[in-house]
């Protein structure tokens, strides 16, 4: 297992996060956000691959790993990530960058470009995130998507924190989801997230990045329909140069979650990879290069 050696950051609201950050110092900066219920070992191939012409910085986000975990889901609203970012870039004299996100790192890099954009984020690039203007309203009104997402609603239930006392975030998620592909990933990454998951703290800091959320998932009983008194969040257009990549067989989130992005985004470049499960930055590392390779050389 290649190693990716850390150092420990504090950020000036106290959270403190261990990051790895290589490459040149004086070399555009590239921010990668891991999603769950992974770490900065999602990026290894990225960080790899980009480290020699880019300086490239990959937390463990709060709740992860050996970073900070305070309890409580008011630790984890979206607000709260979107800040660590800026704010390691600070603590790291990182004025202006690249943010490069998958999952739920890739729905807090939506964040910090619709925030910082122009100011301080340059481009962005996202992995298997819905944008958060599609999001909901596949929740109320695609089928797929909010069958696929039922597991949110156990993620979200306090009724489940016994379990998770007693065996972890692996008994939640042997109850609640269905996409584990256990051969997908190598055996020694496996043994690493099985080692953190053991970790209560972090197990529910990871959850309470869904507990924090505003996201409403109905039950399948539910209509259809967008109601009446939603409200969708008021959000600028995003007009920085920007880069999805999308694994068109994630069973989470399916491919009609880029539909509709030219609305909200421009410059947009997509870029599909088929035969590829949600992990698509480790399950497909090369076709997930080229895309960015290609991305940030225009």
């Amino acid at each position: 297992m290649t190693s990716l050696e850390q150092t420990r950051i504090a950020l000036a609201n106290g959270i403190e996060l261990n990051v790895v950050d290589i490459g040149p110092r004086d070399a555009p900066a590239l921010i990668f956000l891991h999603g769950f219920p992974e770490n900065h070992r999602t990026w290894r191939h990225q960080l790899a691959h980009f480290s020699d012409r880019y300086r490239c910085i990959a937390p463990d986000q709060r709740g992860y790993a050996g970073s900070s975990k305070p309890q409580g889901a008011e630790n984890y609203t979206p607000d709260k990530m979107i800040g660590d970012v800026f704010l390691l870039a600070d603590a790291l004299g990182v004025e202006t960058f690249t943010i490069v996100g998958h999952d739920w790192g890739g729905a807090i890099a939506w964040g910090v470009a619709l925030g910082g954009q122009h100011a301080r984020v340059e481009r962005a690039i996202i992995a298997n995130a819905p944008h958060p203007a599609i999001f909901q309203k596949l929740l109320y009104t695609h089928h797929g998507q909010r069958e696929a997402s039922q597991y949110i609603r156990g993620f979200k239930d306090p009724a489940n924190d016994a379990l998770i006392r007693e065996k972890g975030l692996t008994g939640i998620l042997l109850q609640e989801v269905n996409w584990d592909r256990p051969d997908a990933m190598p055996k020694e990454e496996r043994a690493r997230l099985l080692r953190e998951w053991e970790d209560r703290d972090a197990c529910f800091g990871m959850l309470n990045y869904y507990r924090g959320s505003t996201m409403h998932v109905p039950t399948m009983d539910e209509p259809f329909e967008i109601p009446a008194d939603y409200s969708p969040p008021d959000l600028p257009k995003l007009t920085i140069p920007t880069l999805v990549v999308w694994a068109m067989d994630d069973l989470a989130l399916p491919s009609e979650n880029i539909e509709g992005l030219d609305n909200v985004i421009d410059p947009l470049t997509i870029e599909p990879v088929y035969g590829c499960g949600h992990f698509v930055t480790w399950e497909a590392p090369e076709a997930m290069n080229a895309a960015m390779e290609k991305f940030l050389a225009e």
